[in-house]
C-alpha cells in the first residue's frame, strides 16, 4: 500500500499534521511474530458453531442489534467467574470492538481538555494516541530498570499531577511484566485519596488496568477483577483478541463499578456492536476450553524462549531477556543496532517487532515450527555480527 499522503488544502487538525497512522508492518511474510496473535487457528467445531450462530442471527440483519449486548456481557460475567474467580454483574460489564475501543471510550469518558492520564513507561504505545484523539494531557513516570513499576514514584506522579486516569498494564506491553496485586491495592488507596485537577472537591482518578494478556500468566497470578467490588474507581480491560485467538473479531470487554460503565454508555455510539460481532463473541464462549486450550503450551514455549535467547550472545555479551507473563518477550538490551538485527531477520522470512526501549526487540510465541525457524534465524544473524 502506498504512503499516507495528505494535501495540504485539507483541514486536517493542526495537532495531527505530520501524524502517521498507527500500525505495526503488515507484510506477507512466512513467520509473522510482530502483533502478539494466537497462531492457532480456532478448532473446526469452534468454526461450526460460528457458522451456525450467524446464520442464525443472518435474518434478522434488517434490524438494529441489542444495543446493550445482554446476553454477551452475562457470557463475560460467566466467564470471569471460572477463570478469575470473580462473579460481576452484567451491569459491572461492557463489550466492545476490541480492548481498543474500551480504552478509547474510557479516554473519551474521563479524559477531554484540562484533564491528564498517567502511565508507566514503556508501556503500550497506542495509550498516548488516545490521549491526543480525545485533547488529553499525557505524563509517564519511568519503570525501574528489570521494567517492574516504581510504586512510590507513580504515587508521588499520582499526588503531584492530580489525573482523571491512571492506566496500567498487566502484563505489561511490550515488556510482558506483570502488576503484583498488592502494588495495585496501594495504587488504588492513593487514587482514592488524590484530587483530579479542574475538578470540583470529591472526584478522585480512576485506576485502568489493561488485562489484555492476562491469561497468559503465572499459574496462581491473581488478576485485578477480583479487587471490582471493593473499589468503585478500578476499571479493568480485557480482550479475546489473544488468549481466545479472536484477533479478527474484534472483541473486547471492560469490568468495572457500574458508575464506570454507566460514565462509558455515555460515550458510546449508537449499536456499536454489530449483530454479527456478539454472535461470534458468543459462540466462542460456547468453546471456552477449546479456545484457551494453546495458552498452556504457548506459556511453555515463552519460558523456553526465554531460556535459549538467554544463551545467545551479541557482540560477545548474553541476550538479556525481561521477565515475562505474556505471550511475547522483550530481548537484547544492548543491540547497538536493532533496526539491522529486525532487518536480517525479516530477509530472512521472519517478521518481529522494533518497539520498547533502545537496544531491544519483541518477539511474540508462533507454533512450534515459527519457533524453530525463529531461533535458527536469530542464531544465523547473531553469528553474521559475531564475526564482523
Amino acid at each position: 500500500m502506498s504512503e499516507n499522503t495528505i494535501p495540504s488544502s485539507l483541514p486536517l487538525r493542526n495537532d495531527l499534521i505530520g501524524e502517521e497512522p498507527y500500525g505495526a508492518p503488515q507484510l506477507d511474510v512466512p513467520v509473522c511474530l510482530n502483533v502478539n496473535e494466537n497462531p492457532y487457528p480456532p478448532n473446526p467445531d469452534v468454526i461450526d458453531t460460528i457458522v451456525e450462530r450467524v446464520r442464525e442471527i443472518a435474518p434478522t440483519l434488517n434490524r438494529y442489534p441489542d444495543r446493550e449486548h445482554i446476553k454477551l456481557r452475562q457470557a463475560f460475567s460467566d466467564y470471569l467467574a471460572k477463570e478469575s474467580g470473580a462473579r460481576l454483574d452484567i451491569s459491572q460489564l461492557w463489550g466492545a470492538n476490541g480492548s481498543n475501543e474500551i480504552m478509547l471510550q474510557l479516554f473519551q469518558a474521563f479524559g477531554g481538555p484540562g484533564r491528564t492520564a498517567l502511565s508507566c513507561d514503556p508501556t503500550y504505545s497506542m495509550y498516548p494516541e488516545y490521549a491526543r484523539d480525545t485533547f488529553t494531557g499525557w505524563k509517564v513516570v519511568h519503570r525501574n530498570a528489570d521494567f517492574t513499576l516504581d510504586v512510590d514514584r507513580t504515587i508521588e506522579a499520582i499526588n503531584d499531577i492530580k489525573p482523571s486516569m491512571v492506566l496500567l498494564t498487566s502484563p505489561n506491553n511490550p515488556t510482558g511484566t506483570p502488576l503484583p496485586l498488592e502494588d495495585t491495592e496501594r495504587l488504588l488507596a492513593a487514587c482514592e485519596q488524590a484530587d483530579v485537577a479542574g475538578a470540583v472537591p470529591g472526584v478522585h482518578p480512576i485506576l485502568v488496568i489493561d488485562e489484555a494478556y492476562v491469561e497468559f500468566r503465572n499459574s496462581g497470578t491473581p488478576s485485578a477483577v477480583t479487587l471490582i467490588n471493593k473499589h468503585e474507581n478500578l476499571a479493568v480491560s480485557r480482550t479475546m483478541s489473544k488468549a481466545f485467538a479472536y484477533a479478527g473479531a474484534r472483541v473486547g470487554y471492560l469490568a468495572a463499578s457500574k458508575g464506570i460503565i454507566d460514565s462509558v454508555r455515555i460515550v458510546r455510539m449508537p449499536y456499536h456492536l454489530s449483530a454479527v460481532t456478539q454472535a461470534v463473541a458468543l459462540a466462542a464462549f460456547e468453546h471456552t476450553d477449546e479456545q484457551l486450550s494453546r495458552v498452556a503450551h504457548l506459556r511453555e514455549v515463552r519460558d523456553q524462549t526465554a531460556a535459549w535467547l538467554k544463551r545467545q550472545t551479541y557482540k560477545g555479551v548474553p541476550l538479556e531477556v525481561a521477565d515475562s507473563e505474556s505471550n511475547f518477550l522483550l530481548f537484547g538490551g544492548h543491540f547497538d543496532n536493532r533496526e539491522r538485527i529486525f532487518q536480517e531477520l525479516l530477509d530472512r522470512g521472519i517478521l518481529i517487532r522494533v518497539v520498547g526501549p533502545d537496544g531491544w526487540l519483541r518477539v511474540c510465541m508462533g507454533t512450534d515450527d515459527e519457533m524453530a525457524r525463529f531461533r535458527e534465524a536469530l542464531a544465523e544473524v547473531l553469528r553474521i555480527v559475531e564475526a564482523q
